[in-house]
């Protein structure tokens, strides 16, 4: 079976990261499986999905993902599996497009519990339609599935879960980086990783620090388009000297060992791979209260307010405090993570292709 997994890009992020992932595993149980990727530019992720033996194609470099040229650069590539699987806003509406002057089978996953384009009003036939031509809608997490049936109020069984997962082993098994201890000594160090992307929210992570002890550091992991944003809030809250900037990392599992807690702020999520991949290393978990966050977190981290800074800072306080609950919240975060292995999400992609390509040969 040949199939064609179809990305924006393998800039940082939970989509970006689940290719590297999970590709590796579906042409382990013997699927021929290849990526493209809208925009080419190379990346630490593009490097490790090719070091894995995954053939990746580009539609080019730069530019907008959104260029009519990509469309047409994508449709003989449409023709050649039998099956394509997308992921991305421009992915999967150029592939539906494309659907309708070719013969395709099409697959997608659900990233998120929520997107810009929901908000508009005048969009949401577009995207009944885009949907209408999938075979199969892969959800992330419940959340997203409930999010996506009342958007786009289709009840049908194509839509279902799956949720995202981590190579649990790897993470829990990496040795701590000496880096962070190097640059704050004797430091108590916090650690988010994510994209510098607007449904991110490491400004409130950013204010906490200026609310908690000056032996408090952060280590934000990850680039994007609000990065300015946030090197600039790290002035006007006078934390420069103690929010450090680490960029694309290729050894996110041993930074987050050498962390002493991990924290995920955001607006909304889908199912956070970082999240587990935090939560997976022993350390105490603290997370935003609002979906795709909740569900993971709620009777294992701490789930604080909404972009509350004293809260997340009362909370890392009284952690801090108590050794003995630091060492309770670490362990039931670890017993969490592993409901979340990577071989149960890959077994059950592995299972929706299968079942597509029966169904779709009757």
């Amino acid at each position: 079976m040949k199939i064609l997994h179809v990305i924006t890009s393998l800039q940082t992020g939970g989509a970006e990261k689940l290719m590297v992932d999970l590709l590796p595993r579906l042409k382990a149980d013997g699927l021929n499986v290849d990526l493209l990727i809208f925009n080419g530019d190379d990346t630490p992720f593009k490097r490790d999905v090719e070091a894995a033996g995954i053939k990746v194609f580009d539609l080019g470099k730069g530019g907008s993902v959104y260029s009519p040229i990509r469309l047409w650069k994508l449709i003989p590539f449409l023709r050649k599996y039998d099956i394509v699987h997308t992921h991305n806003t421009a992915p999967q509406l150029f592939a539906a497009v494309g659907s309708v002057l070719c013969s395709v089978v099409l697959c997608t996953t659900e990233h998120n519990t929520s997107n810009r384009r929901r908000g508009w009003k005048w969009y949401a036939p577009l995207d009944r339609w885009m949907y209408s031509r999938y075979h199969k809608i892969i959800c992330i997490s419940k959340k997203a599935e409930e999010n996506l049936r009342l958007h786009i109020g289709d009840s049908s069984t194509k839509i279902f879960t799956i949720n995202n997962g981590v190579d649990i082993a790897k993470f829990a098994s990496a040795n701590a980086s000496s880096e962070l201890e190097l640059t704050a000594p004797g430091s108590r160090k916090i650690i988010m990783v994510a994209g510098f992307r607007w449904e991110k929210d490491q400004d409130t992570l950013i204010r906490s620090i200026a609310l908690l002890p000056r032996h408090f550091h952060l280590f934000l992991v990850g680039d994007g388009s609000r990065r300015g944003e946030c090197e600039a809030l790290t002035t006007e809250c006078g934390v420069k000297d103690r929010v450090h900037f680490l960029g694309l990392r290729t050894d996110v599992a041993q930074l987050l060992h050498a962390a002493d807690y991990v924290v995920m702020s955001s607006h909304f999520e889908g199912l956070s791979l970082s999240s587990i991949e935090g939560m997976s290393v022993g350390k105490p978990f603290l997370a935003s209260n609002v979906d795709g966050l909740r569900e993971v977190t709620l009777g294992a981290g701490i789930l604080f307010p909404h972009q509350d800074a004293t809260a997340l800072a009362n909370k890392i306080i009284e952690i801090d405090s108590n050794p003995e609950l630091y060492a309770s919240i670490a362990d039931k975060c670890s017993k969490r993570a592993v409901e979340y292995d990577i071989s149960t999400m890959a077994a059950a992609y592995y299972q929706c292709y299968k079942e597509t390509s029966t169904n779709s040969c009757k």
